[in-house]
């Protein structure tokens, strides 16, 4: 069994050959990992598309941040989830999809008089919930029944 066939396998980064192209990436990724930390502190902004994001900048710019950026105890699970199975785990959905329904109820409220923000609010909210719940889950719970 070769190395990308293991199941624990996460792809080596394959750095672009143009230093100037590693160079906007790294900024690129330094700025997505950036507003994925800030989301962790403000529900309306999601984290994990900004960390999945920030990895594959990396992984293309910098071996060094990639490789930080796996071992870190936050973002490394998410990231390895995405990288070995293109999924999310549950509970990251699940969170996601909730505080993001209660940050965009709240900013709907809060824009009461104005009747196109409150239904393009709606609709950002309800076509993200639902390319969010798409993405596939290996750890859902399964229904008794």
């Amino acid at each position: 069994m070769n190395e990308p066939d293991k199941p624990w396998h996460i792809p080596d980064a394959q750095l672009h050959p143009s230093l100037l192209v590693r160079m906007v990436l790294l900024a690129l990724g330094s700025i997505a990992l950036l507003l994925g930390i800030i989301g962790i502190f403000l529900p309306g902004l999601p984290t994990t598309p900004f960390i999945l994001v920030a990895a594959a900048c990396y992984a293309r710019a910098s071996e060094r941040f990639y490789h930080w950026l796996l071992r870190n105890p936050t973002f490394g699970p998410l990231i390895s989830e995405w990288r070995r199975h293109r999924s999310i785990p549950w509970r990251v959905k699940w969170l996601a999809i909730t505080l993001m329904s209660l940050t965009i109820c709240v900013s709907i409220w809060s824009f009461s008089g104005k009747a196109w923000l409150q239904v393009m609010l709606a609709v950002i909210g309800v076509s993200t919930a639902i390319w969010l719940w798409r993405i596939p889950s290996r750890d859902r719970p399964r229904r008794q029944g």
